[in-house]
């Protein structure tokens, strides 16, 4: 499942640490990036990689929301509802959005593009409501800025 190319990246990567088990959080990254998703058997391989219980690796995945275990669409979007974007209007963003879509929360477009979800909290309150494409932030939206957005993706 982890190729090679995958593999001299990881390695390059635990060669950072001193303790080899350092370099895990960094292996999943390059997992994530080069294969859509941590896969339960790319977990299974990471553990015999890292030297840990495959269980280990599988709740480091669960827990981050930046790794998912299944391939999800080419562009993340996530919409902050934490409460200063609720109170801005986040809701109503998201719920214009899924319809916008054609998805729900936690779903990917039929083609394959986009993936909605939302975050807890997006750090930029400040400047809500707000959503999170990528690791792009676009703030201070409206639905028709943010469907604007969306339609730009490719």
């Amino acid at each position: 499942m982890i190729g090679e190319t995958l593999r001299a990246r990881i390695d390059a990567e635990i060669a950072r640490f001193p303790v080899k088990r350092g370099g895990l959080l960094g292996a999943l990254h390059i997992v994530q990036e080069g294969q859509g998703c941590v896969s339960l058997a790319a977990s299974k391989e990471l553990a015999a990689i890292f030297d840990v219980f495959p269980v280990e690796v599988i709740e480091l995945v669960r827990f981050y929301n930046f790794f998912h275990e299944s391939p999800r669409g080419r562009h993340q979007v996530y919409v902050c509802t934490n409460l200063p974007c609720a109170l801005r209007g986040a809701n109503v963003l998201l719920k214009g959005l899924e319809q916008h879509l054609g998805v729900g929360v936690g779903e990917t477009t039929a083609d394959g593009r986009v993936h909605l979800g939302r975050e807890e909290c997006l750090g930029a309150c400040a400047n809500a409501p707000m959503i999170r494409v990528g690791g792009v932030y676009h703030e201070d939206l409206d639905l028709a800025g943010a469907c604007a957005v969306l339609d730009a993706l490719e």
